[in-house]
């Protein structure tokens, strides 16, 4: 999600292979061998599931990034417990890559796998404009609306009810910051001292990083980049560019625009850094220790890792955002016109069970969409290389709990990428925040009417 809605995802280790970022020289091949050989021989709208002539079922699911079932051993599980089924994946590394064929494909109704992920950031247009090509997996059995936060669970459920994906995970907002470059600035380094610093209002935040930059040490600013703050405040926002009617309403909005601005003097005064996240010379500021602080969602953690110097490990800690915000997160759904289409329900609705989602985040990093998963030791026990022995699973629940809920629309990644990477990272380059606005504004409407 550079500073926009993550199209995502990382390995554990957070390394080279960003979903988003990371050259994508397997994935695109995959992409070829996959999506995209997928409807080569989709015989009439038909997925690429097959049986493989010797009583097993082949369920194929195209994914976007490192989602992790498969690193999760969550496969080989499922197949030891369904000896008739094969499970095989497509991956494209970047969403970017990912959704426009995906959703080609759900327009014409072929070339599809039996299961297709959806990245948060496309769901919307998903629901709202090829729910007809899903399958109602609210029916599947074993499924519950209660397993999942329900903001979660309306966000891929219509207007009339069908529930076209199921969750897999969330990206509950914290901030990471690195507590020896805290101590050096004179702040406390306690993470629920840190935490009271900031309570309840961003401002406050932006407050402690004036306190920051006057004892900063050499050379680092006191956030990562002014995307990375734009999109945390926005993503606590209960209203930010569409309104509950589907109408964008982002230049209106008080809420876009307050962040847009406090973004901007927090640019202004030297508070963040001056680049655009996920960018190679963000990935520089990581490794060379240029920032105090980013907005953290779990899978941040992977990131900061990736990217650091091995004497790193241990020296960060995580505390409550001002406000609860999401980044992230994705769903998974079944095409109708799949072979095996309740072969796929079912699969998708055990892979996305509190179990399974609470492995998951054990070995992936991916926080789970499932409240009853937040108590399992897989998650209560969670740990960090970076972060040592800060309960790690304790704090994204926490914050997990009161994520708003947002109202998604069509084309918010759109929107944010353009507040962002065409707008307020402009100031840091000398324009003024009225003048980065403007330019902002007029990029996003450009792209809205294409």
């Amino acid at each position: 999600m550079r500073a926009t809605l993550p199209h995502s995802r990382l390995r554990r280790d957070g390394g080279t292979h960003s979903v988003r970022k990371a050259v994508a020289l397997t994935a695109v091949a995959v992409m070829s061998a996959g999506l995209l050989a997928g409807c080569a021989d989709d015989g009439g709208g038909k997925s690429s599931g097959s049986s493989d002539g010797k009583g097993k079922t082949t369920i194929t699911l195209g994914l976007f990034g490192t989602m992790g079932f498969k690193e999760a051993g969550l496969y080989s599980e499922y197949e030891k417990l369904h000896p008739d089924i094969k499970i095989a994946e497509n991956v494209i590394e970047r969403n970017e890559n990912y959704y426009p064929p995906l959703l080609n494909h759900l327009t014409t109704n072929s070339g599809l796998q039996d299961v297709q992920a959806v990245e948060v950031g496309n769901i919307a247009e998903i629901v709202d404009t090829q729910a007809a090509k899903l399958e109602d997996l609210s029916k599947t059995p074993g499924v519950s609306k209660a397993n999942w936060v329900e903001w979660k669970w309306e966000q891929a459920t219509t207007k009339d009810g069908q529930t076209v994906g199921l969750g897999t995970d969330i990206g509950p907002m914290a901030i990471c910051y690195r507590k020896d470059l805290f101590e050096q600035a004179g702040l406390p380094t306690d993470r629920d001292e840190v935490g009271k610093l900031w309570a309840g209002d961003w401002n406050k935040l932006v407050s402690v990083g004036e306190q920051y930059q006057k004892k900063a040490p050499k050379g680092t600013s006191f956030m990562d980049s002014p995307g990375g703050l734009l999109n945390a405040i926005l993503s606590s926002e209960k209203d930010r560019f569409y309104d509950s009617s589907g109408q964008v309403i982002y230049k209106t909005n008080p809420a876009v625009k307050n962040a847009f601005n406090l973004t901007a003097k927090a640019a202004k005064e030297g508070l963040v850094g001056a680049q655009t996240q996920f960018q190679p010379t963000w990935d520089q500021t990581i490794a060379n220790t240029k920032f105090a602080s980013v907005a953290c969602p779990p899978w941040m953690l992977g990131y900061i890792k990736g990217k650091s110097k091995a004497d790193a490990a241990g020296k960060w800690d995580v505390a409550v955002a001002p406000k609860s915000g999401n980044w992230g997160g994705s769903f998974l759904s079944v095409p109708k016109s799949g072979k095996h289409v309740k072969q796929a329900s079912e699969l998708v609705a055990w892979l996305t069970a509190p179990e399974q989602q609470a492995k998951l985040f054990s070995v992936q990093g991916s926080f789970p969409s499932a409240p009853s998963a937040y108590t399992m030791p897989e998650v209560t026990g969670a740990k960090n290389e970076m972060t040592g022995e800060a309960p790690i699973g304790t704090v994204f629940a926490e914050a997990a709990k009161s994520i708003p809920v947002q109202t998604i629309g069509p084309k918010d990644q759109i929107i944010q990428q353009g507040l962002t990477d065409n707008g307020v990272i402009l100031v840091t380059k000398g324009k003024s925040a009225a003048d980065a606005w403007e330019t902002a504004t007029k990029t996003i409407d450009n792209n809205l009417e294409k």
